[in-house]
């Protein structure tokens, strides 16, 4: 049972996932709407739908201004200025650089629509660095326009849709049958880790990061060893005439342990600049991962620490193995 507590968290983040589903069953128009607007003889039209299609195939947030000029030089999809852009013609490439929430570098190269890139060029157009791309834009008159569209659509109802998407569709394609626990828990964290690098998720990498991968490295070379003399009994066993079910179990064993060090290994590898826990936390739909474990048999703390179960109890409650964003 849910204390009351938990059970108003509960419907706000229940709430929450909804609305991005919501906005699954309208994508379609939205982004008819606004890849319409790009040929808007209004400029201002123009400019929200761009910033539209950067927040829709990017992820980026919407940008706030901030309050002080002491604040570090963050910004957002309304707040981009023409240094951060830069553009290809040639493949209608635009580079992104800037440094986004936390500070945290954004840097990415992306090819988008012709229309797209034609405006970015005439946004730019007699403009200086440090100008605005979006002049005639800002966050108070971009939401107002999403909300328009749906009750309650914003910059982050968008990033909240495109991660679980992300999520559901990664889990979908990579899990495969008859995998370990161990093996399983790769696949999520391999799916995660899409979502993480669509939404910028970074984090500096660990000083103790070079030392960690000695020691796993040592350890998968340990245990190899140990398979490989465990092998030599099994055989010796067997020409021996002797029982060697119990050898067998043992190597089971150590090869199942085997498979979780390099399971390890990898994961702890792929996450070295990358942070797993942001969007568990914020932006995937929790059903998504309790219904993708209960399918597979995954042991829900596998993949969800204490806090995170405890944060996303009413979806462990509520969500099936037939559960699909």
């Amino acid at each position: 049972m849910l204390n009351a507590n938990s059970r108003i968290k509960g419907e706000k983040d229940w709430l929450k996932y909804e609305k991005a589903r919501k906005l699954k069953d309208i994508i379609g128009e939205v982004r008819r709407t606004y890849e319409a607007d790009l040929q808007s003889k209004m400029m201002a039209d123009r400019q929200r739908a761009v910033a539209m299609y950067f927040i829709d195939k990017l992820a980026l947030r919407a940008g706030n201004e901030k309050d002080t000029e002491e604040a570090a030089d963050t910004v957002g999809c309304c707040s981009l200025r023409v240094e951060h852009v830069k553009g290809e013609k040639q493949q209608y490439v635009i580079e992104f650089d800037f440094l986004g929430k936390d500070s945290m570098r954004y840097h990415n190269f992306t090819q988008v629509s012709k229309r797209v890139f034609k405006n970015v060029r005439i946004f730019c157009e007699n403009k200086s660095g440090e100008d605005e791309l979006f002049d005639r834009l800002d966050t108070g008159r971009l939401n107002k326009h999403l909300n328009s569209i749906m009750d309650g659509l914003t910059a982050k109802v968008f990033r909240t849709y495109n991660a679980s998407k992300t999520l559901q569709e990664q889990l979908d394609e990579t899990t495969k049958k008859d995998l370990s626990v161990a093996e399983y828990v790769l696949t999520y964290n391999n799916a995660n880790r899409q979502v993480a690098i669509l939404c910028n998720h970074k984090r500096t990498a660990p000083k103790t990061f070079d030392d960690q991968m000695k020691k796993a490295e040592e350890k998968i070379s340990d245990k190899e060893e140990k398979i490989k003399e465990k092998k030599k009994e099994v055989k010796a066993a067997k020409k021996n005439g002797e029982d060697s079910s119990k050898k067998k179990q043992q190597l089971a064993r150590l090869e199942d342990q085997l498979i979780k060090l390099k399971c390890a290994k990898t994961d702890r590898e792929e996450n070295k600049e990358i942070a797993l826990g942001t969007s568990k936390l914020n932006y995937l739909d929790p059903r998504i991962t309790i219904g993708w474990a209960k399918k597979w048999d995954v042991p829900i703390e596998k993949v969800y620490n204490k806090t995170q179960r405890d944060k996303f109890a009413w979806a462990i409650a509520m969500a099936g193995s037939d559960f699909s964003f």
